[in-house]
C-alpha cells in the first residue's frame, strides 16, 4: 500500500469537519436553545400586551357580538312576547337559557345529536342548539316550562313519572318535548315505530323501555 493511500483524509478528521457534523448532544442543545428563545419571545409579547392601556379597550358583555352589531328580536316563548337585543349568532338554546332564564331546556352535546335541547317551534320539534334565535321571530316557541307545571302536569309528564321514564333526568325535558310532538306526527302505533320516532333523543341512563311505555300509554288515550 502506498504512503499516499495511508494518509488520513483531512476532510473526515479535521477540526473544521468535526464542527460541521453535529453530535446528538450538540443537536439537542441547539433545539433546546431555540425553544427557550421562542418561549422568551412569547413571554415578551404577553408582557407587552398586558402593559397596554386597558382603559382604551371596549368592555366585553355577554350580549354583544364581536363587532357590537346586535339585533333586535321579538320572540314569543310559552305565550309571552319578549323584546331582546342579542348577538345574531345566539342559538335558540342559549337564548332561552341565558336571556330568558328558562333552564328546563338542557344543553347536552351542543351538536344536535342528543336531543336534550328539544323545543317546539310552531308545534314542530326542533334541536334548539342548531337553530338561531333571530330566525324565529313571529313563530310560537314552546319549552318544557310551557307544557305543564307542578300541580298541572301534561299527560306525557305524568306518564314519565308513572313509568319511571327517567333516572338522572338530564335528558328528560328533551325526551318529553319530542314525545309530545310525536303525538301529532304520522307514526305507526307499535313500539318499534315509537323507538324510531324517538331515535334522535339519547338517554345515557338507558331508560328507553320505560320511555316507550310512557309514550304508548298517552298515545292510547289520544
Amino acid at each position: 500500500m502506498s504512503k499516499e493511500s495511508q494518509q488520513p483524509d483531512a476532510s473526515e478528521d479535521s477540526p473544521a469537519s468535526a464542527l460541521e457534523r453535529p453530535t446528538r448532544r450538540s443537536f439537542l442543545g441547539r433545539v433546546g436553545a431555540a425553544g427557550v428563545a421562542i418561549g422568551a419571545g412569547q413571554l415578551h409579547s404577553v408582557a407587552f400586551a398586558d402593559s397596554d392601556d386597558t382603559s382604551q379597550k371596549a368592555p366585553v358583555t355577554t350580549n354583544a357580538s364581536a363587532d357590537g352589531a346586535n339585533v333586535q328580536v321579538r320572540l314569543n316563548v310559552n305565550g309571552t312576547n319578549y323584546n331582546l337585543n342579542i348577538d345574531p349568532r345566539t342559538t335558540l338554546l342559549d337564548c332561552v337559557r341565558e336571556h330568558l332564564h328558562l333552564t328546563g331546556t338542557k344543553k347536552g352535546c351542543d351538536h344536535g345529536q342528543c336531543g336534550a335541547c328539544t323545543v317546539h317551534v310552531d308545534g314542530r320539534r326542533v334541536n334548539s342548539c342548531l337553530s338561531l334565535a333571530a330566525t324565529h321571530e313571529g313563530e310560537a316557541i314552546t319549552t318544557i316550562e310551557g307544557i305543564g307545571k307542578p300541580g298541572a302536569l301534561h299527560p306525557m309528564q305524568a306518564a314519565f313519572v308513572e313509568h319511571d321514564g327517567f333516572q338522572c333526568g338530564y335528558c328528560t325535558s328533551g325526551q318529553i318535548m319530542s314525545a309530545v310532538a310525536l303525538l301529532k306526527e304520522p307514526y305507526g302505533h307499535n313500539d318499534d315505530d315509537v323507538k324510531e320516532a324517538m331515535s334522535g333523543n339519547i338517554c345515557r341512563c338507558g331508560a328507553y323501555s320505560n320511555i316507550v311505555s310512557a309514550i304508548q300509554q298517552v298515545r292510547r288515550k289520544v
